[in-house]
């Protein structure tokens, strides 16, 4: 059953009648560019969906790094945003489910001695994130013995790993299998060292009305199968749909 949303709670997500969406195009499983430079994903297609669900007009808010888009939202730049789920992002934000799971992956070259998740944690190891990345935030929490090497953007990162600047490479499965069919001499260590949980989210000073608003219109696109169409409209692999809330 499609939700009625009351223009009071509209206006608190779009005072000015157009909703500013942020965008983060550092992670194509969400969000890309199409051959004429405008963003398309499914990050993109959920934020024209609300808009047309509040019945406003909508700005895409577009930014290179997580980071960067999560700002925009906990400063007010941005109405709504498309970010994975974690306990340093929580500060001035409101998070609905997750919509969509992702895998984290290592990467190594081919020379490297490492053959588990497990044995990445080891003195003199040094890892190479995205800075402000989910894994960035996840593995700050978790590592213990080896260096995180934090770099600007995930081209850089795989840059570091080609060059010997880093041991290991951490980041979105997809991304990284992409980079082994890409250019030989690098492999994915074996499964995953975590799952991102993507969400939407709303600058908490919104209200509990908004962010109740926004977190049943995310149930409804995972009910519907209005998410799994949009990644499998966008060839999207490496990707699921998140279970519903009632069964997490």
């Amino acid at each position: 059953m499609t939700q009625t949303i009351s223009p009071a709670v509209a206006a608190a997500f779009a005072p000015d009648v157009t909703l500013r969406a942020s965008i983060n195009l550092g992670n194509p499983i969400l969000a890309n560019k199409d051959a004429d430079g405008a963003p398309v994903g499914v990050s993109i297609d959920l934020a024209h969906a609300f808009a047309r669900r509040l019945g406003v007009d909508i700005e895409l808010v577009v930014f290179d790094k997580a980071a960067a888009s999560v700002d925009a939202v906990r400063n007010e730049r941005a109405d709504i945003g498309f970010f994975a789920i974690d306990p340093a992002r929580s500060e001035g934000l409101r998070f609905t489910e997750p919509y969509v799971l992702i895998e984290g992956s290592y990467l190594v070259v081919d020379a490297s001695p490492l053959a588990d998740n497990a044995e990445v944690d080891r003195g003199g190891q040094r890892i190479a994130v995205g800075s402000g990345s989910a894994y960035d935030l996840f593995l700050t929490r978790e590592i213990r013995q080896a260096e995180i090497v934090r770099m600007a953007s995930a081209p850089a990162v795989l840059a570091a790993l080609r060059a010997g600047e880093v041991e290991v490479a951490a980041g979105i499965r997809q991304l990284l299998e992409s980079e082994v069919r890409r250019v030989p001499g690098v492999r994915m260590l074996p499964g995953r060292f975590m799952v991102i949980q993507q969400a939407m989210g709303l600058p908490a000073g919104r209200g509990a009305d908004a962010h109740s608003v926004l977190a049943a219109f995310v149930e409804e696109m995972k009910s519907t199968g209005f998410v799994a169409e949009a990644l499998k409209r966008h060839r999207i692999e490496g990707a699921v749909v998140a279970p519903g809330a009632a069964s997490r």
